[in-house]
């Protein structure tokens, strides 16, 4: 866990948290007409919500896995993903009735967009990937880039 920033942790932690607590319960128990998914803002309910439940569940674990081995294929998915919350963010807060409203919207935007931001500044990080594992892998990387 020490290759990777406080922050990222954090993001691998939601990340299994989803892979393996949230989702199954989501796609598993919950009944169909609680069932909600937003995607870019828009929330789908019911059926439509359940039918794409498995891609967040690809998502999400393909994150785990990303972050957990810093894969450099994750880098530049992860920042986009985020980006997208971000985006999902501020659009669900002016056009849904349940939503505080724009200026309401703007802080969770800020917030996930600073995060995209991060990941998308992070790319030497999953650069390194699988060297990364062990520390001599991570002193051989360092070594390379300093050629």
């Amino acid at each position: 866990m020490a290759r990777r920033p406080w922050w990222m942790n954090g993001l691998l932690g939601f990340c299994l948290f989803m892979t393996f607590v949230y989702l199954p319960f989501d796609l598993f128990w919950k009944p169909v007409g609680r069932d909600q998914e937003v995607w870019l803002g828009f929330v789908l309910e019911g059926w439509a919500a359940k039918a794409t439940e498995p891609l967040h569940w690809a998502i999400y674990a393909a994150g785990a896995w990303g972050f957990w081995k810093m894969r450099p294929w994750l880098h530049p998915w992860a920042a986009l993903y985020t980006a997208s919350i971000a985006v999902g963010m501020l659009v669900w807060s002016v056009r849904d009735p349940r939503a505080p409203g724009l200026l309401i919207g703007l802080a969770p935007f800020a917030a996930f967009g600073a995060l995209a931001v991060a990941l998308w500044r992070a790319r030497e990080r999953f650069e390194s990937g699988a060297g990364a594992a062990s520390p001599e892998g991570a002193q051989e990387g360092e070594a390379e880039r300093r050629v």
